[in-house]
């Protein structure tokens, strides 16, 4: 019996309600399992209580916690956790704050694009980890 490969899980951190609707929809067309938070804090929640493959998040959330923020706790949860972030309004020559091995991906983007940038840095993960 040939086992089916699990869906990449995402948890897609974006408070604009319009775009996370549709990153959600088009990833799930695409084949993977999303969850959606609007915050950091409820991003941090759910990263303790479920398991993610990769952490998709938008720069700039309401709450106190950015996508910085979020990403390094994150990776004191979760260290070898993919991370891509986005954003529309921050200087892309400016990326000492980013966590090691993570993207960037410029707003506004392609969500059919996205799936492939997921993907990628899934690939890159295993082989780290397998290294």
């Amino acid at each position: 019996m040939i086992k089916e490969a699990q869906p990449i899980r995402v948890l897609l951190v974006e408070d604009e309600f319009l775009i996370s609707e549709m990153v959600a929809e088009s990833l799930a067309q695409q084949g993977f399992s999303v969850r959606s938070a609007t915050n950091g804090a409820d991003a941090l929640r759910h990263l303790a209580s479920a398991p993610v493959d990769v952490l998709f998040t938008d720069i700039n959330l309401p709450g106190g916690m950015d996508g910085k923020t979020l990403a390094r706790r994150a990776r004191v949860l979760l260290p070898d956790l993919p991370v891509v972030y986005a954003s529309g309004g921050i200087n892309m020559f400016d990326f000492a704050w980013r966590v090691p091995g993570s993207i960037f991906v410029a707003k506004p983007y392609d969500p059919d694009v996205i799936g492939r940038v997921l993907r990628s840095v899934m690939k890159t993960a295993a082989v780290r980890l397998s290294a």
